[in-house]
Formats: structure tokens, C-alpha cells, sequence
């Protein structure tokens, strides 16, 4: 679409793009929905020099919609909505917050339409962050894939990362942040393998690592193959960018299209960042169609 205040430069020929040209402190109508639009063509957006404060960040994240939950990591005392994901210079050799290829707490029965991070404190290099295409790792499948996993539905659970016991965030009491452990955490939700994006009517796969568990009527050892098989094919080089963090950088990404991965490559130095999410609504596809409210 031809945008009539922003610049936008595309970051790689299949996802990102960097918005230029406007003060997001300072948003009008017609720019929040520009910077929409934008979003929904290019899956994740960043911008750079904006300074903005924690009232500032919650404000441009209420124009695209109201806040998702936090369920298993401690927010911001008197600001709930935001999680500050940090990461402390002594923390070496530690698991990182986000540090395998995830969508967003995908466990929920309506995992966040999209997630807002903010770059406060910096690294002076490493602490990258990746993002894969979630449409084109469908639309890629060859014909007989698409027949496979059309049908399937998968069970997502947070138990990995935040049940009671070890999890992949590991056994070392994190200083900086606080995640909460829970017996709820075990819970099981199905949404199906291939999802319908309800803005642009595009197919997407809709598994990742962390939080998909299996498929349904399957055990997690039967489900594995396929599970191990389409999550490396969502990553292929061709379909991911990377974004260099700059102090008041802030990227912004369509959790139903998106998987992403925060590198763990700067120990010794801190790295702060902020964390929103817009709330979403409950995934549809082939497998579970939508359903109608009623009148």
C-alpha cells in the first residue's frame, strides 16, 4: 500500500522493514494505521531514536489494541502490562529470556495478536535478535506436507518453561528477573498446526520448539518427527531477518505470523529491554474453524 507520512525500507526480501519519518510518542490516527498496515505487510516493523518512557511505550501499545496477560514472568510493580527483560553483566553462562525460536505464549487460549519490545540498555554488540516468517514456512511446504498437517491440531503447554521442576530456562536462580514456576503451567491447550490469519486470510504454520508439545491423539514421541521437521524448515536463512538492538530501538511483531529468537552471544555486559503484548483472539484454520459468535 502507498503510505502517506512514513518512510519504510524493507529490511530483507521476505520479512522486517525499518519505519522512518514519525515520533511515536506523538501518534495520530491515520500513522497508527499506517504503522499497522505496515506491519501486516512486512510481520515485524522497527524504529529507531525514540525515546520513549514506560508511560510512553504502554501509550503507543494502546493504539493497536488492548494488553495481553503476563502469566509466569514478574511484571513491573505499579505497570503490570510490561515485563522488563534483562539480563545482568554477571550473568554469564546462563540461559537466555527468549532463547530458543518461540511465538509468544502460544499456550494461551488467545495468544497475543502482537508483542512490542523497546531497547533500553544496550550491549555494545551481540544480543541480536532473530525472526522467521511463519507464512512462508507453510506456504513453502510442498503439497503432500499441506495435506499432512491441514488437518492436525496441536497441543501447546507452558510446562517446559515455567511448570514446577527443571525447565529449559534452567536451575539457576536468575537475578535479574523472576519467573514464576507453576503446577497451571502443565495445562494443555489445542490450536491447529496451520492457522488462518484473521487480518489477512493468509495460512501460517502455527507450531514452535517451546510451547508445542505434540499433536492431538498422538504422543509426544510420535508427534516428534514431524514437530522436529517443520520447525527447521520455519527457520531457513531464506525466511528470516535480524535486528540489531540500539538504545531506543523498538520492534513491533505479528505474533500469529512470527516465530522469533533472542541471541545469547553477550555475556558480561547488560542488556535491558521492555516487553508489551497487545491482546489477540483464539486461532482458526483448516483443523479448527473459526467460530461464529452468536447473535
Amino acid at each position: 500500500m502507498a503510505h502517506k507520512k512514513l518512510k519504510i525500507e524493507p529490511l530483507t526480501g521476505t520479512i522486517g522493514a525499518e519505519i522512518f519519518g514519525v515520533d511515536l510518542a506523538n501518534l495520530d490516527a491515520e500513522t497508527a494505521a499506517e504503522i499497522r498496515a505496515a506491519f501486516l505487510e512486512h510481520v515485524v516493523v522497527f524504529f529507531r531514536d525514540q525515546p520513549l518512557d514506560i508511560l510512553g511505550l504502554k501509550n503507543f501499545t494502546s493504539h493497536f489494541g488492548p494488553f495481553g496477560t503476563e502469566p509466569y514472568v514478574k511484571t513491573m510493580g505499579e505497570h503490570p502490562e510490561v515485563i522488563a527483560v534483562v539480563k545482568e553483566a554477571e550473568e554469564v553462562k546462563t540461559i537466555n529470556f527468549g532463547g530458543h525460536w518461540h511465538s509468544d505464549w502460544s499456550f494461551q487460549e488467545n495468544p497475543p495478536m502482537a508483542t512490542i519490545l523497546f531497547g533500553d540498555d544496550i550491549p555494545p554488540y551481540g544480543g541480536d535478535t532473530m525472526f522467521a516468517n511463519m507464512y512462508l514456512a507453510y506456504e513453502t511446504l510442498s503439497e503432500g506436507m499441506k495435506a499432512i498437517v491441514d488437518p492436525l491440531i496441536a497441543i501447546h503447554s507452558a510446562r517446559r518453561s515455567y511448570g514446577t521442576g527443571k525447565s529449559i530456562l534452567g536451575n539457576k536462580k536468575r537475578k535479574s528477573m523472576t519467573i514464576i514456576q507453576s503446577e497451571e503451567a502443565h495445562e494443555e491447550i489445542e490450536h491447529p498446526v496451520v492457522r488462518i490469519h484473521p487480518e489477512t486470510g493468509r495460512k501460517a504454520l502455527f507450531v514452535n520448539p517451546v510451547y508445542t508439545i505434540r499433536f492431538k491423539d498422538m504422543s509426544e514421541r510420535d508427534s516428534r518427527e514431524i514437530l522436529e521437521k517443520l520447525h527447521r524448515h520455519s527457520v531457513n536463512e531464506i525466511f528470516t531477518c535480524r535486528f540489531r538492538w540500539r538504545k531506543n530501538s523498538l520492534a513491533m511483531w505479528d505474533n500469529r505470523a512470527a516465530m522469533h529468537l533472542a541471541l545469547n552471544d553477550y555475556d558480561g555486559y547488560r542488556r535491558a529491554l521492555y516487553r508489551t503484548t497487545v491482546a489477540g483472539d483464539r486461532p482458526f484454520g483448516p483443523a479448527m474453524p473459526k467460530k461464529e459468535k452468536a447473535a
